[in-house]
């Protein structure tokens, strides 16, 4: 029987890239997408779309089961952090429909200081990290991180380096974290302080059932979506991504996440970054939802990380010989108002074609238009 599936927050960007990962390849599902704002849910691609009341209304949860039985649905699927956490708090109404990891590893998860300590508590590689307790303790937190600068000031939980900068000095710090507590409400006690990690950046998505590794793919970070008006400018959403084959990053994951769960169950995602020593840390863990970016897990390689999910949600049977599936040099090019795109590096030319290679040919050069002028013209080369 094809999968009937609930997807949460419809029409926003991590839905509507899962409900292509859900249709590509053979087979078929039926999607049908819940949000509590009509207008985000116009932009669905779900077969049919529901209005809700919003997650914290006492009727939430009831309107979400009558939902699954009216449309016989299998399985909720939670695709932003919120919802992953209200659906969490409802296990008791709805978790015949749930595939999440226990609340224990979510509340771990969603705290970057708790997660930093735990992890190097047990020899896992994180960058040094210290909790801003008030503003006056920034300047023994800049020496105890004495080893470089910057360092990496950003909020304790949420995702897209959510008030993240790199600061040079102890006054910086205390003027970004000021800044943010007078305008956006955002305590001192929401930020900490952290070694900066300045190597390649990757991201590592993996499924598991009963404390067994089913599948783990692997991606490097080339670029970032609106990294120009990003005072940090990076973010966890790639403007350009790429598959690689990196088993240290594997190998750190999963020692990450048996840590955070022997018993692990659903779709962990995790960030890393290297050190000066090009050593792999981690600098997040996103538990029970997929990326925005999982396109370049699904449709690349021979096992669907999404639909493998479903199948383990649904207690079906998976047979993956080699948990760890790499397939490099595949590209995933994404940007505001479009679908994402996937190719290989060797259709990377493909309907392209360079003026520069004609320069080189004798075809043609390319000249400015004169100094200070904006522009280029084409015009004829005399080589013989």
């Amino acid at each position: 029987m094809a999968a009937r599936l609930l997807f949460t927050s419809a029409g926003n960007g991590s839905s509507n890239n899962l409900v292509r990962s859900m249709r590509a390849g053979a087979g078929s599902s039926f999607i049908v997408g819940c949000n509590d704002d009509q207008f985000a849910l116009k932009k669905s691609d779900a077969d049919r779309n529901y209005l809700v009341p919003p997650a914290d209304h006492p009727e939430w949860s009831e309107v979400l089961r009558w939902i699954m039985k009216t449309e016989r649905l299998h399985v909720i699927i939670p695709t932003v952090d919120s919802d992953v956490e209200s659906l969490s708090r409802a296990r008791k109404a709805l978790g015949e429909y749930l595939f999440l990891p226990s609340e224990a590893v979510l509340s771990v998860a969603r705290d970057k200081y708790r997660l930093a300590s735990l992890l190097r508590r047990n020899g896992i590689d994180a960058p040094e990290t210290y909790p801003v307790r008030d503003l006056n303790n920034v300047s023994k937190i800049f020496q105890q991180l004495k080893g470089g600068r910057p360092l990496w000031c950003r909020v304790r939980s949420g995702a897209g380096a959510l008030g993240a900068l790199p600061v040079q000095t102890a006054e910086q710090a205390r003027s970004w974290i000021k800044y943010w507590q007078e305008m956006r409400g955002v305590p001192v006690a929401a930020f900490l302080l952290s070694e900066f990690l300045p190597g390649r950046d990757f991201g590592c998505q993996s499924v598991w059932k009963d404390g067994e590794l089913v599948l783990i793919k692997t991606y490097e970070r080339l670029s970032y979506l609106g990294m120009g008006s990003q005072p940090s400018r990076v973010s966890s959403v790639a403007g350009l991504a790429k598959t690689v084959f990196e088993p240290k990053v594997v190998d750190t994951c999963v020692r990450a996440i048996k840590l955070l769960d022997a018993r692990a169950s659903g779709v962990f995602s995790v960030d890393l970054k290297e050190d000066v020593r090009g050593i792999p840390c981690i600098t997040e863990i996103g538990v029970g939802r997929f990326t925005s970016s999982t396109n370049i897990f699904d449709m690349v390689g021979k096992h669907n990380m999404a639909r493998t999910f479903v199948q383990l949600a649904r207690g079906l049977k998976v047979k993956i010989e080699d948990s760890y599936e790499a397939t490099p040099d595949w590209y995933m090019m994404r940007d505001l108002d479009s679908a994402p795109r996937i190719f290989h590096a060797s259709q990377f030319a493909d309907n392209i074609r360079s003026t520069w290679q004609g320069a080189a040919s004798g075809r043609g050069r390319l000249k400015t238009t004169g100094r200070g002028k904006s522009g280029w013209r084409t015009f004829k080369s005399t080589r013989r």
